[in-house]
């Protein structure tokens, strides 16, 4: 079976998970219709489609170690609600200014602007409520264990030391392009971005019980994969299409924003994008088990075309 083939199959798996674990209006008690509303736009901004990346890469290195579906499937959508959550936020007027997200109009196009900002706000917590029912499935302490260090992986890489973190210094960067140096272009990306890939290996392997030293060398394969998939996206923006990436295209250049291209130039961009996905590929390879799908996956990443 071809690796598109295999690819469409274990996305559609993803939003099986994903469906399965959001809340839905018709099934809100009476007490609780007043929220459906924000659970609609909840559903509307995760199923908006995807490439469900995050949830997918801790599907496959927790399968790799021998994992059990059961405790990774609640992080898988916990993963995806707030990389979803991000995005929602990302798009609102106060931050990007986007109307169009994967194809359709954003969250706050369709629900408002006070829905969007509340809608984030929803996906972050209905995450960690998520996350926690991996415990309904833990079999002895030592489970209990790993999925407490899941959990502390998972809140950590999205909050101030993680992709908050990043946010932060991405918006600080916007005042002023010029101040901004390449390490702090190395930190936005490292932390707005990697961070959550990094997360994704690194829960999968701590559900399934990893070799400590496959743990660390995963978190240094999704920062170097986090990295070189920032700069494609920045690559993107100046040489793909609307069309085919689903939003608008050159937003970079008209917001006046700090990118890897912008600072560097599109062709050494192209170049660092080869090198670190080269560098990642590597390290893939020095862990103790294998999973020639996640590997093909991180290739398919170097040339990604939206």
């Amino acid at each position: 079976m071809s690796f598109d083939r295999i690819l469409a199959q274990k996305t559609a798996l993803c939003d099986t998970v994903l469906d399965r674990f959001l809340p839905r209006p018709e099934e809100l008690s009476d007490v609780d219709r007043h929220a459906s509303q924000v659970v609609e736009a909840m559903r509307y901004s995760v199923m908006a489609g995807g490439k469900r990346l995050r949830p997918m890469i801790l599907m496959e290195t927790c399968e790799m170690y021998g994992g059990r579906m059961e405790l990774a499937e609640p992080f898988m959508a916990a993963l995806e609600m707030i990389h979803t959550y991000s995005l929602v936020h990302d798009d609102l007027p106060a931050m990007d200014n986007d109307e169009y997200r994967r194809g359709r109009k954003t969250t706050w196009c369709v629900y408002g602007e006070g829905m969007a900002v509340l809608t984030g706000d929803a996906l972050l917590n209905y995450a960690c409520e998520t996350a926690l029912t991996a415990f309904d499935d833990v079999n002895d302490r030592a489970e209990s264990r790993n999925v407490i260090s899941a959990l502390q992986i998972l809140m950590r890489g999205a909050g101030i030391y993680g992709m908050i973190g990043g946010q932060c210094a991405d918006l600080e960067a916007e005042k002023d392009p010029g101040a901004a140096d390449a390490d702090d272009l190395l930190y936005i990306h490292k932390h707005k971005t990697a961070c959550m890939l990094e997360s994704a290996f690194q829960i999968g392997a701590v559900l399934a019980d990893a070799p400590s030293e496959d743990i660390e060398l995963l978190g240094k394969i999704g920062e170097n994969i986090g990295i070189a998939f920032q700069i494609q996206d920045d690559i993107l923006d100046v040489t793909g299409s609307s069309e085919e990436l689903g939003k608008m295209t050159g937003s970079d250049e008209k917001d006046n924003k700090l990118t890897y291209v912008s600072m560097h130039g599109l062709s050494k961009a192209r170049r660092d994008v080869k090198r670190i996905s080269d560098e990642a590929l590597e390290q893939f390879d020095h862990l103790s088990e294998r999973n020639d799908f996640l590997r093909a996956l991180i290739e398919s990443l170097i040339t990604r075309t939206k």
